[in-house]
């Protein structure tokens, strides 16, 4: 997913688009992500996750190439739109068994598996930038790509599991989401707006409010995703030492003074503190909702780890353009300042609902 983000230049220069049409063919990758998610679980329940991961990893691997050399707006749009939805399958449909193995071992393992995520967040990112650097040709680096995510395909493909629930029923085509998911998906949409307006305006807050250079304003989103891999790699430990309550209540707080650091902060160096903060208290509390959603019995697992993470990413899309308005409106910081408030609600409601 993340061997995308490197790419992004190169496909605008391509299509020939300006600033503001280009945005708008952004919007096709979140929009497939979207539409693919809720029908997941079902595909998920009836095919079973194999099938799915299988499929989307394909499609994926597919997509990655085609991306590399799509010339037109209209071209890119529908290649963007495919992609978003194999990313969007494949993150559900992990979800999905994550949970169920999970729940089949008796121990907190889902900090872990996000972890590892995040991980491949930066190796792919990472990757792929410093192999474009060192004069490797594009369609080189995209093939490599695809040909990796095939090879991890084929090293995972007995381990995935051939169904996609552990009901006995059959899981119906759709189930509005109710109860305690539709809570789970407002806190997880919180949450990933968070992480989003992190992604796409930190750069700017350094610049804008602590006289950061361009080249160097990307500090606050690495150090946010820093601590957030390091505290998701440890966090099954940390979620079975204090349990999912504690982790939410901690988190949430830990974050929202995170921002208020990050706002106040006299020095630059302190406002890189702030953002590294938000990373380590955002890091667990996902993973412990995924958790939640996986043992509720208001409707079928499957389909409610479907509706909240269908429910997070719009945050991811939304949230950016949220705080869009209000830094135009008022300021940025302000915008920021309401993200702290909006996850101190999370500490206090998030800590509840894992409790119950």
């Amino acid at each position: 997913m993340a061997s995308w983000a490197p790419l992004v230049p190169y496909a605008k220069e391509r299509v020939g688009a300006d600033d503001a049409l280009f945005g708008l063919l952004l919007l096709s990758l979140g929009l497939g992500s979207l539409m693919a998610m809720p029908a997941t679980g079902v595909l998920a329940s009836r095919y079973g996750c194999r099938v799915v991961i299988a499929a989307a990893s394909l499609v994926i691997a597919i997509m990655i190439p085609v991306l590399a050399v799509v010339d037109t707006p209209v071209r890119l749009a529908i290649a963007l739109a495919v992609f978003g939805a194999g990313v969007g399958t494949i993150d559900v449909a992990v979800n999905i068994q994550a949970v169920m193995v999970e729940k089949d071992s008796g121990r907190a393992m889902m900090s872990g598996f996000h972890g590892l995520f995040s991980l491949g967040g930066i190796v792919g990112a990472g990757g792929v930038s410093l192999a474009l650097g060192s004069g490797v040709p594009l369609p080189g680096v995209v093939w490599t790509v695809s040909g990796v995510l095939m090879m991890l395909l084929m090293f995972s493909y007995q381990g995935l599991l051939t169904y996609g629930n552990t009901e006995q029923e059959k899981t119906p085509l759709f189930v509005m989401p109710k109860g305690v998911v539709v809570l789970l998906g407002v806190l997880c949409f919180v949450v990933f707006m968070a992480e989003g307006a992190i992604l796409d305006w930190s750069a700017l807050f350094l610049i804008t409010s602590h006289g950061y250079e361009q080249a160097s304003a990307g500090a606050a989103y690495t150090a946010f995703a820093v601590t957030m891999t390091i505290g998701r790699l440890f966090g099954d430990r940390i979620v079975s030492r204090l349990g999912g309550t504690r982790c939410v209540l901690f988190g949430g707080w830990l974050a929202a003074g995170g921002f208020a650091v990050a706002v106040f902060a006299p020095g630059p160096i302190l406002v890189l503190l702030g953002f590294a903060l938000v990373g380590a208290g955002l890091s667990n509390i996902v993973p412990v909702f995924f958790t939640a959603a996986g043992r509720q019995t208001a409707m079928p697992a499957s389909l409610a780890v479907a509706a909240v993470t269908t429910l997070g990413y719009a945050g991811i899309l939304l949230g950016p353009v949220m705080i869009g308005f209000i830094a135009q409106a008022w300021s940025l910081a302000l915008g920021l300042l309401l993200l702290a408030i909006s996850l101190s609600f999370v500490a206090i409601a998030g800590s509840m609902t894992a409790r119950r």
